[in-house]
């Protein structure tokens, strides 16, 4: 059984990671980041079968893809956290010659990254190709791919959709950062997305709701999402997020979708969240 408390203490203490690598360089993503840190905590601390001491080809482990690259400042810290390397790294978010750029790179060697990501729209068919690669070698290991919302807007998306149900890529858990609002304002004012779970369903998947900001909820979620696999369809899960979740003047708004805080909102979004694990 999942211990709920600790994986929330991870999560508060990854919030405060979040907001304190951004604040640094003054440059970052840290709604998207805030929203989606219950899902990745949870992932990495309950769900995915991995081993910390990186290879490239996960070989017999699950493996995971960000296609929104954006939150990297949530991803990095899950990682440290979970012990792929120092959490003290993550003090050079954003600096040159950190292995912690803006957006996940693989030329720099970060344990836990295996493709370049956040030119968005991509990530889906990089994890297609790799479950399909595991179906192939008999390595019964599940993939795992999170996408924004907005993200959807893609046409790349759509078509791997069709490639996945076609190979029957059963394998594969998608999970959807529903959040209603992307850079340029909430999605219904940029492109609305529709209804989602009929486009899904439409293009062959099987599709699962979760609410993305209760801990319960995302464990029992994607433990659910599992028992899934296997079954002739390709899994997405549409997870209802706020971006900014934690953080009080964050939540309801795209206004930090890419923006730092200064001094004063740095101090209080820190005042919010509790430190359980030690600051880096």
């Amino acid at each position: 059984m999942a211990d709920i408390q600790k994986l929330e203490n991870v999560a508060s203490q990854v919030r405060r990671d979040i907001i304190r690598m951004v604040h640094a360089v003054q440059s970052g993503h840290p709604g998207g980041s805030l929203g989606c840190t219950d899902f990745l905590v949870a992932l990495y601390g309950e769900i995915m079968e991995y081993d910390p001491n990186f290879n490239m080809d996960g070989k017999h482990e699950d493996m995971f893809f960000l296609s929104n690259g954006h939150i990297s400042p949530l991803w990095y810290s899950v990682l440290a956290r979970n012990g792929y390397f120092p959490t003290k790294e993550l003090a050079t978010f954003r600096k040159i010659n950190s292995r912690l750029q803006g957006h996940p790179a693989t030329h720099e060697g970060l344990p836990g990254v295996r493709v370049a990501s956040g030119s968005l729209g991509q990530g889906l068919s990089v994890a297609i190709g790799v479950a399909l690669s595991k179906k192939l070698n008999g390595d019964d290991k599940t993939v795992y791919c999170l996408t924004g919302d907005g993200e959807l807007q893609e046409g790349q998306i759509w078509e791997a959709m069709m490639f996945a149900t076609h190979h029957k890529v059963d394998n594969l858990i998608v999970t959807v950062d529903w959040n209603g609002q992307q850079i340029d304002g909430a999605n219904d004012d940029v492109i609305t997305l529709g209804d989602l779970e009929a486009k899904w369903q439409s293009f062959g998947w099987e599709v699962l709701h979760m609410n993305g900001n209760d801990m319960t909820a995302v464990v029992e979620g994607l433990k659910h999402a599992k028992t899934k696999t296997g079954q002739g369809k390709p899994i997405v899960i549409l997870m209802k997020t706020e971006m900014g979740y934690g953080v009080d003047y964050m939540m309801g708004t795209h206004a930090w979708h890419g923006k730092a805080p200064n001094d004063e909102l740095t101090a209080k979004a820190l005042n919010q969240l509790e430190e359980t694990l030690g600051d880096y």
